[in-house]
Protein backbone atom coordinates (compact mmCIF):
# COMPACT_ATOMS: atom_id res chain seq x y z
CA UNK A 1 0.00 0.00 0.00
CA UNK A 2 1.05 3.50 -0.44
CA UNK A 3 1.93 5.87 2.36
CA UNK A 4 -1.36 6.63 4.00
CA UNK A 5 -1.03 10.29 4.17
CA UNK A 6 -0.77 10.08 0.57
CA UNK A 7 -4.45 8.50 0.23
CA UNK A 8 -6.07 11.00 2.76
CA UNK A 9 -8.00 13.90 0.55
CA UNK A 10 -5.99 17.01 0.07
CA UNK A 11 -8.25 18.84 2.44
CA UNK A 12 -6.87 16.37 5.48
CA UNK A 13 -3.48 16.93 4.86
CA UNK A 14 -2.97 20.18 6.51
CA UNK A 15 -2.71 19.11 9.47
CA UNK A 16 -0.36 16.33 9.37
CA UNK A 17 2.11 18.13 10.24
CA UNK A 18 1.19 18.13 13.63
CA UNK A 19 0.93 14.74 14.52
CA UNK A 20 3.71 11.85 15.62
CA UNK A 21 7.29 13.29 14.88
CA UNK A 22 9.18 11.33 12.25
CA UNK A 23 11.52 8.72 14.71
CA UNK A 24 10.88 5.63 16.32
CA UNK A 25 10.69 6.39 20.07
CA UNK A 26 12.74 4.14 21.74
CA UNK A 27 12.30 2.33 25.47
CA UNK A 28 15.30 4.19 27.47
CA UNK A 29 16.97 1.78 30.29
CA UNK A 30 16.08 3.38 33.43
CA UNK A 31 19.30 4.77 35.65
CA UNK A 32 18.66 2.87 38.65
CA UNK A 33 18.55 -0.67 36.50
CA UNK A 34 22.49 0.38 34.86
CA UNK A 35 23.94 1.78 38.53
CA UNK A 36 26.31 -0.04 40.51
CA UNK A 37 25.77 -0.87 44.12
CA UNK A 38 27.31 1.05 46.80
CA UNK A 39 29.40 -2.33 47.94
CA UNK A 40 30.61 -1.85 44.07
CA UNK A 41 31.47 1.58 43.31
CA UNK A 42 35.40 0.92 43.55
CA UNK A 43 35.20 -2.33 41.17
CA UNK A 44 34.75 -3.34 37.75
CA UNK A 45 31.16 -4.56 37.39
CA UNK A 46 29.01 -4.73 34.69
CA UNK A 47 25.45 -6.26 35.38
CA UNK A 48 23.93 -9.43 34.26
CA UNK A 49 21.27 -9.59 31.67
CA UNK A 50 19.11 -11.51 34.47
CA UNK A 51 19.32 -8.26 36.99
CA UNK A 52 17.21 -6.64 34.18
CA UNK A 53 13.59 -6.25 34.59
CA UNK A 54 11.26 -8.37 32.20
CA UNK A 55 9.88 -5.60 30.77
CA UNK A 56 12.63 -4.17 29.07
CA UNK A 57 14.08 -7.23 27.46
CA UNK A 58 12.67 -6.36 23.76
CA UNK A 59 11.88 -2.61 24.64
CA UNK A 60 12.57 -1.73 21.04
CA UNK A 61 10.55 -4.20 19.43
CA UNK A 62 7.39 -4.13 21.60
CA UNK A 63 4.77 -2.16 20.72
CA UNK A 64 4.40 1.35 22.14
CA UNK A 65 1.30 2.94 23.81
CA UNK A 66 -0.34 5.47 21.87
CA UNK A 67 0.61 8.67 22.55
CA UNK A 68 -2.36 10.41 24.13
CA UNK A 69 -1.28 13.99 22.64
CA UNK A 70 -2.73 13.32 19.34
CA UNK A 71 -5.51 11.64 17.54
CA UNK A 72 -4.66 8.50 17.87
CA UNK A 73 -6.41 7.55 14.01
CA UNK A 74 -4.46 10.02 12.62
CA UNK A 75 -1.86 9.17 9.75
CA UNK A 76 2.05 8.82 10.77
CA UNK A 77 4.26 9.79 7.70
CA UNK A 78 6.84 7.74 9.92
CA UNK A 79 6.36 4.04 10.01
CA UNK A 80 4.19 4.07 6.64
CA UNK A 81 6.76 5.93 4.54
CA UNK A 82 9.61 4.46 5.56
CA UNK A 83 8.34 0.60 5.39
CA UNK A 84 6.83 1.62 1.52
CA UNK A 85 10.27 2.98 0.97
CA UNK A 86 11.66 -0.57 2.16
CA UNK A 87 8.78 -2.80 -0.11
CA UNK A 88 8.06 -0.69 -3.08
CA UNK A 89 10.48 0.07 -6.48
CA UNK A 90 9.65 3.44 -8.01
CA UNK A 91 7.18 2.96 -11.10
CA UNK A 92 5.27 4.76 -13.33
CA UNK A 93 1.78 2.98 -12.71
CA UNK A 94 -0.26 4.60 -9.90
CA UNK A 95 -1.88 2.42 -7.14
CA UNK A 96 -5.93 2.27 -7.95
CA UNK A 97 -6.65 3.09 -4.34
CA UNK A 98 -5.28 6.98 -4.87
CA UNK A 99 -7.88 9.14 -6.13
CA UNK A 100 -7.87 13.10 -5.70
CA UNK A 101 -10.10 15.46 -4.66
CA UNK A 102 -10.26 17.48 -8.17
CA UNK A 103 -12.27 14.55 -10.24
CA UNK A 104 -10.25 15.15 -13.57
CA UNK A 105 -6.78 14.00 -12.19
CA UNK A 106 -6.67 10.49 -11.47
CA UNK A 107 -2.96 9.85 -13.15
CA UNK A 108 -0.32 11.35 -14.79
CA UNK A 109 -2.38 11.19 -18.02
CA UNK A 110 -5.35 13.25 -16.28
CA UNK A 111 -3.12 15.68 -14.55
CA UNK A 112 -2.05 16.49 -18.19
CA UNK A 113 -5.90 16.72 -19.39
CA UNK A 114 -6.69 19.21 -16.45
CA UNK A 115 -7.98 22.97 -16.99
CA UNK A 116 -5.88 24.92 -15.52
CA UNK A 117 -8.01 28.12 -16.30
CA UNK A 118 -8.26 29.84 -12.83
CA UNK A 119 -5.77 29.81 -10.20
CA UNK A 120 -7.49 27.42 -7.55
CA UNK A 121 -7.43 25.08 -10.64
CA UNK A 122 -3.69 25.53 -10.96
CA UNK A 123 -3.13 25.37 -7.32
CA UNK A 124 -5.08 21.76 -7.08
CA UNK A 125 -3.23 20.89 -10.00
CA UNK A 126 -0.04 21.50 -8.22
CA UNK A 127 -0.59 19.56 -5.40
CA UNK A 128 -1.84 16.45 -7.27
CA UNK A 129 1.54 16.29 -9.33
CA UNK A 130 3.01 16.94 -6.01
CA UNK A 131 1.08 14.05 -4.63
CA UNK A 132 2.08 11.39 -7.75
CA UNK A 133 5.60 12.31 -7.47
CA UNK A 134 5.61 11.40 -3.40
CA UNK A 135 4.04 8.42 -5.02
CA UNK A 136 6.22 7.39 -7.55
CA UNK A 137 9.14 8.11 -5.32
CA UNK A 138 8.56 7.56 -1.61
CA UNK A 139 12.10 8.76 -0.81
CA UNK A 140 10.85 12.53 -1.72
CA UNK A 141 7.43 11.68 0.01
CA UNK A 142 7.83 13.73 3.24
CA UNK A 143 10.04 16.38 0.78
CA UNK A 144 6.74 17.31 -1.26
CA UNK A 145 4.57 17.02 1.88
CA UNK A 146 6.30 19.95 3.40
CA UNK A 147 7.05 21.88 0.57
CA UNK A 148 3.97 21.76 -1.49
CA UNK A 149 0.94 19.37 0.28
CA UNK A 150 1.00 20.47 3.82
CA UNK A 151 -0.15 24.18 2.33
CA UNK A 152 -3.02 25.62 2.13
CA UNK A 153 -2.22 27.98 -1.49
CA UNK A 154 0.22 28.89 -3.51
CA UNK A 155 1.42 32.19 -2.07
CA UNK A 156 2.14 29.66 1.63
CA UNK A 157 3.99 27.27 -0.36
CA UNK A 158 5.88 30.15 -2.19
CA UNK A 159 6.38 31.90 1.12
CA UNK A 160 7.79 28.82 2.69
CA UNK A 161 10.28 27.74 -0.36
CA UNK A 162 11.52 31.14 -0.96
CA UNK A 163 11.98 31.31 2.92
CA UNK A 164 14.03 27.89 2.94
CA UNK A 165 16.45 28.72 0.06
CA UNK A 166 17.15 32.20 0.81
CA UNK A 167 17.90 32.11 4.48
CA UNK A 168 20.89 31.15 6.68
CA UNK A 169 22.53 30.98 10.15
CA UNK A 170 21.77 34.82 11.01
CA UNK A 171 18.54 35.48 8.87
CA UNK A 172 16.19 32.68 9.84
CA UNK A 173 13.48 30.97 7.45
CA UNK A 174 11.01 31.23 10.10
CA UNK A 175 11.75 34.93 10.02
CA UNK A 176 11.68 35.24 6.19
CA UNK A 177 8.91 33.38 5.99
CA UNK A 178 6.65 35.84 8.12
CA UNK A 179 8.33 38.67 5.61
CA UNK A 180 7.41 37.05 2.18
CA UNK A 181 4.01 35.58 3.86
CA UNK A 182 2.92 39.16 4.74
CA UNK A 183 3.91 40.71 1.11
CA UNK A 184 1.98 37.92 -0.21
CA UNK A 185 -0.91 38.43 1.33
CA UNK A 186 -1.23 42.31 1.10
CA UNK A 187 -0.54 42.28 -2.51
CA UNK A 188 -2.85 39.77 -4.60
CA UNK A 189 -1.51 40.72 -7.95
CA UNK A 190 2.19 39.44 -6.99
CA UNK A 191 0.39 35.93 -6.54
CA UNK A 192 -1.42 36.13 -10.38
CA UNK A 193 2.13 36.70 -11.21
CA UNK A 194 3.62 33.80 -10.03
CA UNK A 195 0.72 31.64 -11.73
CA UNK A 196 1.60 33.28 -15.18
CA UNK A 197 4.68 33.02 -14.77
CA UNK A 198 4.70 29.07 -14.11
CA UNK A 199 1.70 28.76 -17.30
CA UNK A 200 5.10 30.67 -19.15
CA UNK A 201 7.37 28.38 -17.89
CA UNK A 202 5.63 25.25 -18.52
CA UNK A 203 3.87 26.31 -22.05
CA UNK A 204 7.70 27.79 -23.53
CA UNK A 205 10.29 25.29 -21.79
CA UNK A 206 10.78 21.72 -22.85
CA UNK A 207 12.68 20.88 -19.92
CA UNK A 208 9.53 21.70 -17.48
CA UNK A 209 7.90 18.46 -17.23
CA UNK A 210 5.27 19.70 -15.02
CA UNK A 211 4.43 22.78 -12.78
CA UNK A 212 5.33 21.38 -9.45
CA UNK A 213 8.90 21.01 -10.87
CA UNK A 214 8.81 24.42 -11.97
CA UNK A 215 7.53 25.70 -8.70
CA UNK A 216 10.29 23.68 -6.77
CA UNK A 217 13.50 23.12 -9.32
CA UNK A 218 13.76 26.09 -11.38
CA UNK A 219 15.79 29.08 -9.79
CA UNK A 220 14.81 31.17 -12.35
CA UNK A 221 11.01 31.32 -11.21
CA UNK A 222 12.48 31.16 -8.01
CA UNK A 223 14.57 34.40 -8.68
CA UNK A 224 11.54 36.20 -10.67
CA UNK A 225 9.13 35.89 -7.67
CA UNK A 226 11.46 36.72 -5.09
CA UNK A 227 12.76 40.05 -7.24
CA UNK A 228 8.63 40.99 -6.98
CA UNK A 229 8.73 40.96 -2.91
CA UNK A 230 11.89 42.97 -3.11
CA UNK A 231 10.15 45.09 -5.67
CA UNK A 232 7.12 45.88 -3.17
CA UNK A 233 9.47 46.51 -0.81
CA UNK A 234 11.29 48.96 -2.38
CA UNK A 235 8.02 50.68 -3.18
CA UNK A 236 7.13 51.52 -0.20
CA UNK A 237 11.08 53.07 1.28
CA UNK A 238 11.93 49.78 2.61
CA UNK A 239 14.81 49.71 0.66
CA UNK A 240 17.23 47.91 3.09
CA UNK A 241 15.36 44.94 3.34
CA UNK A 242 14.63 45.38 -0.15
CA UNK A 243 18.22 45.21 -1.08
CA UNK A 244 18.62 42.63 1.36
CA UNK A 245 16.62 40.33 -0.67
CA UNK A 246 18.82 41.03 -3.57
CA UNK A 247 22.06 39.98 -2.32
CA UNK A 248 20.87 36.86 -0.94
CA UNK A 249 18.78 35.86 -4.20
CA UNK A 250 22.51 36.77 -5.95
CA UNK A 251 24.35 34.68 -4.03
CA UNK A 252 21.87 31.96 -3.75
CA UNK A 253 20.69 31.81 -7.42
CA UNK A 254 23.35 33.73 -9.36
CA UNK A 255 20.41 36.39 -10.44
CA UNK A 256 21.32 39.82 -9.73
CA UNK A 257 18.11 41.89 -10.40
CA UNK A 258 18.27 45.27 -8.56
CA UNK A 259 14.88 45.81 -6.67
CA UNK A 260 13.75 48.66 -8.14
CA UNK A 261 13.41 47.26 -11.84
CA UNK A 262 9.85 46.63 -12.90
CA UNK A 263 9.17 43.27 -14.88
CA UNK A 264 5.67 42.44 -15.77
CA UNK A 265 3.75 38.85 -15.78
CA UNK A 266 4.37 35.39 -18.01
CA UNK A 267 8.06 35.86 -17.71
CA UNK A 268 10.60 32.82 -18.21
CA UNK A 269 13.77 33.37 -17.00
CA UNK A 270 15.51 30.40 -18.50
CA UNK A 271 18.39 28.43 -16.49
CA UNK A 272 19.11 31.82 -15.00
CA UNK A 273 22.71 32.15 -14.18
CA UNK A 274 24.26 35.40 -14.57
CA UNK A 275 21.15 37.76 -15.24
CA UNK A 276 22.06 40.93 -14.43
CA UNK A 277 18.92 43.41 -14.59
CA UNK A 278 19.54 47.41 -13.77
CA UNK A 279 17.85 49.71 -11.29
CA UNK A 280 15.91 51.69 -13.75
CA UNK A 281 15.00 48.48 -16.30
CA UNK A 282 11.35 47.55 -17.64
CA UNK A 283 10.29 44.68 -18.37
CA UNK A 284 6.87 44.06 -20.14
CA UNK A 285 5.11 41.11 -20.17
CA UNK A 286 5.55 37.60 -21.76
CA UNK A 287 8.93 37.93 -22.24
CA UNK A 288 11.28 35.20 -22.22
CA UNK A 289 15.43 35.72 -21.16
CA UNK A 290 17.98 33.09 -21.50
CA UNK A 291 20.61 32.82 -19.32
CA UNK A 292 23.84 35.41 -18.85
CA UNK A 293 21.86 38.38 -20.28
CA UNK A 294 22.69 42.20 -18.71
CA UNK A 295 20.42 44.81 -19.37
CA UNK A 296 22.46 47.43 -18.09
CA UNK A 297 23.65 50.90 -18.08
CA UNK A 298 26.71 52.44 -19.97
CA UNK A 299 28.48 53.43 -17.14
CA UNK A 300 28.54 56.95 -17.76
CA UNK A 301 24.87 58.18 -17.23
CA UNK A 302 23.10 58.82 -14.23
CA UNK A 303 18.93 58.40 -13.44
CA UNK A 304 17.05 56.82 -16.13
CA UNK A 305 19.93 55.27 -17.69
CA UNK A 306 18.81 51.00 -18.26
CA UNK A 307 17.16 49.32 -21.01
CA UNK A 308 12.97 49.19 -21.71
CA UNK A 309 11.69 45.91 -22.57
CA UNK A 310 8.71 45.42 -24.78
CA UNK A 311 5.94 42.57 -24.52
CA UNK A 312 6.82 39.27 -26.10
CA UNK A 313 10.46 40.26 -26.56
CA UNK A 314 12.79 36.97 -26.57
CA UNK A 315 16.29 37.94 -25.44
CA UNK A 316 19.03 35.00 -26.32
CA UNK A 317 21.66 33.93 -24.37
CA UNK A 318 24.93 35.96 -23.43
CA UNK A 319 23.49 39.46 -25.04
CA UNK A 320 23.81 42.49 -23.63
CA UNK A 321 21.31 45.43 -23.66
CA UNK A 322 23.19 48.78 -22.61
CA UNK A 323 21.60 51.99 -21.99
CA UNK A 324 18.15 53.33 -21.99
CA UNK A 325 17.58 52.05 -25.34
CA UNK A 326 14.02 50.57 -26.41
CA UNK A 327 13.02 46.95 -27.47
CA UNK A 328 10.03 47.20 -29.68
CA UNK A 329 6.82 44.52 -28.67
CA UNK A 330 7.78 41.13 -30.13
CA UNK A 331 11.17 41.62 -31.15
CA UNK A 332 14.28 39.32 -31.39
CA UNK A 333 17.82 39.48 -29.74
CA UNK A 334 19.51 37.03 -30.89
CA UNK A 335 22.53 35.31 -28.65
CA UNK A 336 25.71 37.14 -28.20
CA UNK A 337 24.36 40.27 -29.61
CA UNK A 338 25.09 43.79 -27.66
CA UNK A 339 22.48 46.20 -28.50
CA UNK A 340 23.10 49.87 -27.97
CA UNK A 341 20.07 51.30 -30.16
CA UNK A 342 16.78 50.95 -30.35
CA UNK A 343 15.12 48.03 -31.84
CA UNK A 344 11.91 48.32 -33.52
CA UNK A 345 8.77 45.79 -33.09
CA UNK A 346 8.92 42.60 -34.47
CA UNK A 347 12.40 42.47 -35.83
CA UNK A 348 15.42 40.47 -35.06
CA UNK A 349 18.64 42.46 -34.29
CA UNK A 350 21.61 40.39 -33.68
CA UNK A 351 25.78 41.03 -33.69
CA UNK A 352 28.16 43.12 -31.61
CA UNK A 353 27.30 45.40 -32.40
CA UNK A 354 23.77 44.40 -33.60
CA UNK A 355 22.14 44.77 -36.41
CA UNK A 356 18.48 44.29 -37.74
CA UNK A 357 17.98 41.82 -40.26
CA UNK A 358 17.31 42.65 -43.26
CA UNK A 359 18.99 46.29 -42.81
CA UNK A 360 17.52 49.52 -40.77
CA UNK A 361 15.44 50.84 -44.04
CA UNK A 362 13.70 47.49 -44.41
CA UNK A 363 13.76 45.31 -41.38
CA UNK A 364 12.18 41.43 -42.06
CA UNK A 365 9.23 41.42 -39.57
CA UNK A 366 8.65 38.85 -37.72
CA UNK A 367 5.16 37.27 -38.20
CA UNK A 368 4.73 35.62 -34.79
CA UNK A 369 5.24 36.26 -30.75
CA UNK A 370 8.89 35.16 -30.27
CA UNK A 371 8.93 35.10 -26.87
CA UNK A 372 6.23 32.24 -26.93
CA UNK A 373 7.34 30.02 -30.05
CA UNK A 374 11.14 30.36 -29.23
CA UNK A 375 12.26 30.76 -32.20
CA UNK A 376 15.91 31.55 -32.02
CA UNK A 377 17.34 30.89 -34.84
CA UNK A 378 14.96 31.59 -37.93
CA UNK A 379 16.15 34.33 -39.80
CA UNK A 380 19.46 34.59 -37.96
CA UNK A 381 21.30 31.53 -40.25
CA UNK A 382 20.54 33.99 -43.18
CA UNK A 383 22.37 37.00 -41.47
CA UNK A 384 26.15 35.51 -41.66
CA UNK A 385 27.81 33.70 -44.35
CA UNK A 386 29.94 32.02 -41.59
CA UNK A 387 30.87 28.51 -42.03
CA UNK A 388 32.44 25.80 -39.72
Amino acid sequence: MPPSFLLKPLSSLYSLHAHTPLRKNLSIVSSSAMSPSPSSQHSLHFPQPKSFPTSMAACVDAPQKPNLSVDPTAAEIDGCVYQYMKLCRPGDIVPAGVRSSHAAVVDRVGVEEAGIGTGKDLWLRVRDEARLDALEEPILANYYFNLVLKHASLASALANLLAVKLSNSSLLSGTLYDLFMGVLAEDVEIVGAAEDDLRAVKERDPACVTFVHCLLNFKGFHACQAHRVAHKLWSQGRKVLALMIQSRVSEVFAVDIHPGAKIGRGILIDHATGLVVGETAVIGNNVSILHNVTLGGTGKSSGDRHPKIGDGVLIGAGTCVLGNVRIGNGAKIGAGSVVLKDVPPRTTAVGNPARLIGGRENPVKLDKMPSLTMDQTSHISEWSDYVI
